[in-house]
């Protein structure tokens, strides 16, 4: 039941109240007792949720401590601090909006394990659910300083007197979520300029679809442009990602931002590590070999990602789509650690975005979503191994199919029913003509099956 970050489903369809009662319950038995950090985004069904999600952590014996609307990283950076045994977040991240879902973290912060996942999903489907007596049902209580501590937490790794003298215009879109109610305050703090895009709470998220993509984000685009803003900062639902508008209004791809993070922190320690899934690309490879860094390449899934972290005790971890993860901070993605990162590297350097960017090697990408039917996407899956059985290929997690001029990766998504397919090239010809290899792959192997 959990895909590759949660569990997800539409809202009174298949994410219901009785499905966030019995999986609640589950959880309590399996991480219980103790106590159970949680908080919502501003999706709809959010405080419905929620409050099913206490009712049936506290019936298992687990108590509560409530942190209110904040985004996944704030809960994940308060859930140590708080002596918290578990946390869960209600949140369908950058879902469309009839969308709801839960991530589950354990004690560290980071997304429980696979086999824990396994195990609560053994418990749901066998209702022997842990029920407390009458005089040991869990307590609520909540916690209204989360965002303060979580602020505090970030600028003390930053030179926050040097972005301070900078002065840089920046405008935020918020995605009509809890990224509003950390990222412009933090920004105002460290002595930016601040604009607003699509910050009032709102589940319908009527400024724009909370997915930080390029279609999506046009708006942001247009008004950095226009305003003479030195970027742009988008995050998704759950504000865990950040995706980057340059001050000539160009958005940068995940790649793009994550190689400009990784060439300063991998560059501070020769021999240092960088994980990061088979989705990212060249630009990646380059950036650390340059660094004298290594990469260890993992299945695609933010939990993959952190959980290789934490064993490894790596340097850096990143993701194409925008998700960057700082150990030295923690160990999961980021969106307003990842924001206040570019902005202190404009500040230090003094150059602009466009600027940075243009002194990365340049590649260039495609991204298409086929949709496929839930129950073959596993079977579709089989036919594209066979079908690509003779080519230069990685298997980790779908198949990253390597030709001499790019690359295509092809993977079945973990939230929804689609194949996602990945392409990148020397050229943007080159991206879409490989793109569109990989669509016909996945059109070939769904005749298959």
């Amino acid at each position: 039941m959990f895909g590759t970050n949660g569990v997800r489903g539409i809202i009174n369809e298949d994410f219901t109240v009785e499905l966030v009662l019995n999986l609640s319950r589950a959880v309590g038995t399996v991480l219980g007792p103790g106590a159970v950090g949680i908080a919502r985004d501003s999706r709809m069904g959010g405080e419905m949720f929620t409050r099913v999600l206490t009712s049936g952590l506290t019936s298992t014996g687990c108590s509560v401590v409530d942190l209110g609307l904040v985004p996944s990283p704030t809960l994940q950076y308060m859930i140590p601090r708080l002596g918290c045994i578990a946390g869960v977040m209600v949140t369908a991240s950058h879902n469309p909006p009839q969308f709801n879902g839960m991530k589950v973290i354990g004690s560290t912060g980071i997304e429980i394990s696979r086999e824990i996942e396994n195990q609560i999903g053994l418990i749901y489907q066998s209702k022997q659910f842990k029920i407390a007596d009458w005089n040991k049902i869990g307590l609520v209580t909540h916690y209204d300083s989360a965002i303060d501590v979580y602020i505090e937490g970030i600028k003390k790794l930053l030179d926050v007197d040097r972005i301070k003298n900078r002065k840089l215009k920046v405008i935020v879109d918020c995605a009509n979520s809890v990224g509003g109610l950390v990222t412009p305050r933090l920004l105002r703090e460290l002595g930016c300029t601040v604009v607003s895009l699509n910050a009032q709470l709102d589940g319908s998220f009527p400024g724009r679809n909370p997915e930080p993509i390029p279609e999506n984000i046009k708006d942001l685009a247009l008004a950095v442009r226009v305003t003479g803003a030195d970027l742009g900062i988008a995050h998704d639902g759950d504000a865990d990602r950040a995706t980057f508008v340059d001050e000539t209004g160009r958005v940068l791809w995940g790649d793009q931002s994550f190689a400009l993070i990784a060439s300063r922190v991998l560059a501070k320690k020769h021999g240092s590590t960088l994980v990061t899934p088979v989705s990212s690309g060249r630009l990646i490879e380059d950036v650390v070999r340059k660094a004298g860094a290594r990469i260890d390449w993992t299945e695609v899934g933010s939990v993959v990602v952190s959980h290789r972290l934490e064993e490894i005790g790596a340097e850096l971890g990143g993701e194409e789509n925008g998700g960057v993860f700082f150990p030295a901070h923690q160990p999961v993605r980021d969106g307003a650690m990842t924001a206040t990162q570019v902005v202190e590297m404009i500040a230090l350097e003094g150059k602009t975005l466009s600027q940075l960017v243009s002194e990365l090697p340049a590649y260039f990408n495609t991204k298409v979503k086929v949709h496929v039917p839930q129950e073959k996407k596993e079977s579709i899956l089989e036919a594209l191994l066979e079908l690509s059985k003779d080519m230069n290929r990685i298997t980790i997690d779908g198949v990253k199919i390597i030709h001499d001029d790019g690359w295509i990766l092809i993977r079945p998504s973990g939230t929804e029913p689609i194949y996602r397919c990945f392409a990148e090239g020397n050229t943007q010809e080159t991206a879409d003509r490989l793109s569109d290899e990989g669509v016909r792959l996945i059109e070939r192997a769904e005749k298959l099956v």
